[in-house]
């Protein structure tokens, strides 16, 4: 919907609508590193493609990541819905990858949920989404990594 006023929103649509649904990992492992800003994640990620001589990918994907700032400023559901949108596109990158070589992800899905959750609630841990809420469950139509720190 926010297409007609995001001229990027079309070529982000257009991206995603070319990935393959349902996306299958290749026979390399897919690792992700998952944590809050400033902690290490890319350091650790570089030092562990170099050892393994992996592919290294970030999120969002680097084919919207300069788009990333005008969707920034965007009301929270045009945020997610970019940042899901991306998670997609690197599904589809990481397939690709993954028949080649290890992969190593710089954030994925977790840091969609975790920022959908803190954008969810009034600071308060009782402000949580219940225990099997669905933002806590993987989309079943996201390819999943084999290990997650």
């Amino acid at each position: 919907q926010c297409a007609a006023w995001i001229s990027e929103a079309r070529a982000v649509l257009d991206l995603l609508e070319k990935c393959p649904e349902h996306q299958k990992k290749g026979g390399f492992p897919v690792v992700v590193f998952e944590g809050l800003d400033a902690t290490g994640k890319t350091t650790v990620a570089t030092s562990v493609r170099d050892t393994l001589n992996a592919v290294l990918l970030r999120s969002p994907p680097a084919c919207i990541s300069p788009w990333r700032a005008i969707f920034d400023d965007q009301p929270t559901s045009i945020k997610r819905a970019f940042y899901a949108a991306g998670n997609y596109i690197l599904a589809s990158e990481i397939a690709r990858a993954s028949t080649q070589a290890p992969v190593i992800i710089d954030r994925y899905w977790h840091s969609t949920a975790a920022y959908t959750i803190a954008t969810e609630v009034n600071s308060k841990v009782q402000d949580l989404p219940p225990a099997h809420d669905d933002v806590y469950q993987w989309p079943e139509d996201l390819l999943k990594p084999d290990l997650v720190l």
